[in-house]
C-alpha cells in the first residue's frame, strides 16, 4: 500500500475507526519512515533500562552536562503528514497530557534508570515540551501517539520513548556514558608506555636532603653513559646540565618548551639531551636516564609531567633524584611495572642549624644573608628598607626572566660586588646556586593552590621549609655552614616545630588526560565546548588510589578564552597547554590574539610582533613599567613556545629569541635599581607601601604581636598587611593594586574619589528627604479624616 493511498483511507475513515486501525497504518508507515517507538515500546524500554545503567561505576555529576538546543520543526515541505493521516492536535489537550506525563512517578523512576536524575528530567521535559509546542508540524511516529492519547487509545506512558529520544538529544551524554568511561578509564597508566614496558629498566633512587650530593652522583652516571637524558623542573636546571655536559667535553643537547639548542652544527641530535621533565621523549632508547626532584610528583598541576617520565622513559637505568617521602610511592608504581627500586640515602655536606634568636631588625644584617619573603609587597618593602641603611640587595622572585636571575644570582655570588644581601622568593629554592650565609625567613605564611583549585594561605610545609632553608651553606659555597631564622621572634617557634616534623610521605602521582583521549571524547559529544568536555572527563575518570588527576584550572581558563575562536581540537587543545600566567592580561590577551591570527590562517612574523609589543621599549621608570616589561617577556616566551608547535604560523623564532634577550637586558637594568624604582613609584603614589613599610618598622622593632603573622598571610595574597585600619583602609589597598596592576591611573583614582564623594552626598540628601517625608505620612495618618 502506498503512502498516499495509506493516507487518503485514513482520512476516510471515522474517529473510532482510525485508533482501530492504527497498527495497520504504522505497519506500512514504518515501510517510509524507519522503526519507531510506541504503546508496546513500554516493555522493552524497561528491560533494557537494567542493561543500560553502569553497573557499580560511580554516579556522574550532571551538574556538568550542558543541554544543547533542538529547535523545534517549522513547516515541513511535504505537509504536516501527522494531521493528514489522523487530524490536527489541540495543543491545549497537548499540553495536559505532557503536564501528566510529567507528574507520573512511574516516569520520573524509569528517567532516573536511564540515567536522568530529576535535574536532568526537569531540563529534559522542558526542552521536550518547548519542542512539541513550538513545532508546526511534528514527526509522524509521535503525531499518531498524542493523537491516540487524546482519545484514549493509547497511555500517556507511552510518549516515554518519544521523551527519551529527545533527552539523548540534548543531552548526547546520556548515550554513550559506557563509552566515554572505557576513555577515561586511568587505572593502569604503566600500559601507556609499551615500549619501555618491552624492556626491563633498572630504577636507582637518590634519597637526601638539600646540598647532600645526591644529583651530583645522579649526574655522574649521566655523563659516563653512552646516551642519556636529564629531566629537570626549571629551564634554569636544564640550562646548568646543558652547560656542565658540554663544559665536560660530553655533546649535549638542549629542549625546553621555549627552545631547541643542538650542538651539532648539522643540526644532528647529540646521544645526550637536558630537558624540562614536560618535554622528555617516551619514545628515544637512552641508556641512563635522570629525573631530578621526584617529589614534584604530587605536584597539583604538574605532577603528571613526573607520572610519565617515570613510567614511560625507555632507559636501562633511571636514576631519581628527591625527598625520601617519596621512596615508598615510587616502590608501589615500580611494583606494578614489575621493576625493583635501589635506594642510596645520602647525608648532607655542610653542617646548618636552626638560631635561638630571631633578626628583629634590618639593622642585624650581615653579608650572605637571603631574606625569603612569599609575596612582591615584601620584597619591594624590605628592599626599600635595605637601601635606606645603606645597604645595597639583590633581588630574585619567581616572574623574572631567568636571564635576569642568573644576573641577580651573580652579582649577590661576586665576592668583589658591594650587594652582599638577597632578598628573595621561594624561588630560591632550586635552579640557582648561591653562596648564603643565614637564610631568614620573612613570614612564614604562604599562599597556595589545593588540588581542587582553590587559594589556601597556610604556614609552608615542612618539605618546603627544608627545600629552602637547605639553600644556606651549601658545600660549593664559601660558607661552610648555614644558619636559619626568622625576622619576627613570634615566628622562630613555629619555624623549628615545621622543621622538626617529619615529612608526609606521598600518597599519590599526578595523571593528565591526554590529546587523544580528548578527541575522543569529542568523537562522541562534538558539540560540547574544550572546558565543558575536561570537566565531563575528569568526572568520569577512574583511578587508582596511586594516583589522581591534576588540576586543569588554567587548562580550562585558555580554553573559555579562545572558546569562540574558530579552531580544530587538536589546534585547541594546543593552544590550551601554553604556559601562560593567567593573572596577567597582557598575556591572556596575547594569546587570544595569536589565536585569533592563526584561525585566519595568518603568519605571525616577526614585524608584526614588534609592531603588537610596541617594540622599541623604554626602561622601565616605575615599578607599574617593570612588571609591564616582564608581561612583554612572557608574551615572547608565548611566542616561542608555539613556535616549536607551529613553526608555519611562528615562523620568526630565532629573531624573536634575539628580541627577547635585548629585554631580558632592559629588565636586569631595571631591576638593578629596583630600589630606585619604588622610591619612584611610592612619590607619583603608584605603590603605596607607607602603611606597609610602617608595619615592617612595627616588626622589625621587635613589638608585633602573633596577630601580625595572621595578617602578613592576609598579605601575601595581596591584602593590605598592617593592623585592621577600616575600609578606608582596604580601599587605599585595593586601589594601589589596580594602580599597580595599569587597571587605574592617578587621575583615574581622585575622579573615582570625586564621583564617590558627590554619590554618598547625593545619598544622604536622599535619606533626609525620604526621612522627612515618611515622618510627614506619620503625621498626617495620626490627624482625623479631612473628609
Amino acid at each position: 500500500m502506498s503512502l498516499p493511498r495509506c493516507a487518503l483511507l485514513w482520512a476516510r475513515l471515522p474517529a473510532g475507526r482510525q485508533a482501530g486501525h492504527r497498527a495497520a497504518v504504522c505497519s506500512t508507515l514504518r515501510a517510509h519512515t524507519g522503526p519507531f517507538p510506541g504503546a508496546l515500546g513500554r516493555v522493552p524500554a524497561i528491560a533494557c533500562a537494567s542493561s543500560s545503567a553502569s553497573g557499580g561505576s560511580k554516579a556522574p555529576n550532571t551538574s556538568l552536562f550542558v543541554p544543547l538546543t533542538v529547535k523545534p520543526q517549522g513547516p515541513s515541505a511535504d505537509g504536516d503528514v501527522g494531521a493528514e493521516l489522523t487530524r490536527p492536535l489541540d495543543k491545549n489537550e497537548v499540553k495536559k497530557i505532557l503536564d501528566k506525563f510529567y507528574k507520573r512517578k512511574e516516569i520520573q523512576k524509569l528517567s532516573a534508570d536511564y540515567g536522568l536524575d530529576a535535574r536532568l528530567f526537569h531540563q529534559a521535559f522542558i526542552s521536550f515540551r518547548n519542542y512539541i509546542m513550538q513545532s508546526h508540524s511534528l514527526d509522524v511516529d509521535i503525531h499518531i501517539i498524542l493523537n491516540d492519547i487524546c482519545f484514549s487509545a493509547a497511555h500517556v506512558d507511552d510518549l516515554f520513548p518519544f521523551f527519551l529520544r529527545h533527552a539523548k538529544q540534548i543531552f548526547p551524554v546520556l548515550e554513550c556514558k559506557d563509552d566515554l568511561r572505557k576513555i577515561s578509564d586511568l587505572r593502569i597508566p604503566p600500559n601507556w608506555y609499551p615500549e619501555a614496558r618491552a624492556i626491563h629498566r633498572k630504577i636507582i633512587f637518590h634519597s637526601g636532603p638539600t646540598n647532600s650530593g645526591k644529583t651530583y652522583h645522579a649526574i655522574q652516571k649521566y655523563l659516563s653513559a653512552k646516551s642519556g637524558v636529564y629531566c629537570g623542573p626549571l629551564k634554569l636546571l636544564a640550562h646548568e646540565i646543558f652547560e656542565k655536559s658540554n663544559a665536560a667535553g660530553v655533546p649535549c643537547d638542549l629542549v625546553t618548551g621555549e627552545e631547541r639548542v643542538t650542538v651539532d652544527p648539522d643540526g644532528k641530535q647529540a646521544a645526550h639531551v637536558a630537558c624540562t621533565v614536560e618535554m622528555c621523549s617516551v619514545t628515544t632508547p637512552y641508556e641512563v636516564a635522570v629525573i631530578d626532584e621526584i617529589q614534584m610528583i604530587k605536584d597539583p598541576a604538574r605532577g603528571w609531567a613526573w607520572t610519565r617520565a617515570l613510567l614511560g622513559l625507555c632507559a636501562e637505568e633511571i636514576h631519581l633524584c628527591g625527598e625520601s617521602a617519596a621512596i615508598d610511592l615510587v616502590t608501589e608504581l615500580m611494583y606494578t611495572t614489575g621493576e625493583d627500586v635501589e635506594v642510596r640515602t645520602y647525608k648532607r655536606l655542610t653542617p646548618i642549624s636552626v638560631l635561638d634568636h630571631a633578626l628583629e631588625s634590618l639593622d642585624n644584617l650581615r653579608p650572605g644573608d637571603c631574606i625569603v619573603c612569599f609575596s612582591k609587597n615584601d620584597i619591594y618593602s624590605v628592599s626599600r628598607q635595605i637601601e635606606i641603611r645603606g645597604l645595597e640587595s639583590a633581588v630574585i622572585y619567581g616572574s623574572l626572566p631567568p636571564g635576569t636571575k642568573l644576573a641577580q644570582a651573580k652579582k649577590f655570588n661576586d665576592p668583589d660586588d658591594p650587594c652582599k644581601i638577597l632578598v628573595a622568593t621561594d624561588a630560591i629554592g632550586m635552579g640557582l646556586n648561591l653562596s648564603i650565609r643565614r637564610i631568614i625567613f620573612y613570614s612564614l605564611m604562604k599562599p597556595s593552590i589545593n588540588e581542587k583549585g582553590e587559594k589556601e594561605i597556610e604556614p609552608i610545609t615542612t618539605s618546603q621549609a627544608l627545600q629552602i632553608a637547605g639553600r644556606a651553606g651549601r658545600f660549593s659555597s664559601k660558607f661552610k655552614e648555614g644558619e636559619v631564622t626568622t625576622m619576627n621572634r613570634e615566628d622562630l617557634g613555629l619555624l623549628k616545630e615545621i622543621l622538626n616534623r617529619p615529612v608526609d610521605p606521598i600518597k599519590a602521582a599526578g595523571l593528565h588526560p591526554t590529546a587523544e583521549q580528548i578527541e575522543m571524547f569529542a568523537y562522541h559529544l562534538p558539540d560540547t565546548t574544550l572546558s565543558n568536555l575536561i570537566d565531563i572527563f575528569v568526572d568520569f575518570s577512574q583511578v587508582d588510589g596511586q594516583y589522581f588527576v591534576c588540576n586543569m584550572d588554567d587548562f580550562k581558563f585558555s580554553a573559555e578564552l579562545i572558546q569562540h575562536i574558530p579552531l580544530s581540537l587538536r589546534v585547541r587543545y594546543v593552544f590550551c597547554t601554553a604556559p601562560i600566567n593567567k593573572k596577567q592580561p597582557f598575556v591572556c590577551s596575547s594569546l587570544l590574539q595569536f589565536a585569533r591570527q592563526y584561525s585566519r590562517n595568518e603568519p605571525l612574523t616577526f614585524s608584526w610582533l614588534r609592531r603588537y609589543i610596541k617594540w622599541p621599549l623604554l626602561p622601565p621608570k616605575n615599578i607599574k613599567d617593570l612588571m609591564d616589561l616582564e608581561a612583554v617577556h612572557d608574551v615572547l616566551d608565548l611566542y616561542l613556545w608555539l613556535s616549536y608547535r607551529f613553526l608555519d604560523m611562528f615562523p620568526d623564532a630565532s629573531l624573536v629569541r634575539d628580541l627577547q634577550k635585548q629585554l631580558d637586558g632592559i629588565i636586569q637594568d631595571g631591576v638593578h635599581n629596583i630600589t630606585k624604582l619604588i622610591k619612584i613609584s611610592e612619590t607619583h603614589k603608584l605603590l603605596n607601601l607607607q602603611n606597609l613599610s610602617a608595619e615592617s618598622q612595627f616588626r622589625l622593632s621587635g613589638a608585633t604581636k602573633s596577630q601580625s603573622r595572621r595578617n602578613r598571610g592576609t598579605k601575601a595574597l595581596g591584602s593590605k598587611a598592617a593592623e585592621p585600619l577600616g575600609p578606608d583602609a582596604e580601599e587605599k589597598s585595593l586601589a594601589s593594586r589596580l594602580v599597580q596592576q595599569g587597571l587605574l591611573t592617578a587621575d583615574m583614582l581622585k575622579q573615582l574619589e570625586r564621583e564617590w564623594t558627590t554619590q554618598q552626598a547625593e545619598r544622604g540628601k536622599a535619606r533626609l528627604e525620604t526621612g522627612a517625608a515618611l515622618k510627614g505620612t506619620r503625621r498626617k495618618k495620626k490627624e482625623p479624616d479631612s473628609d
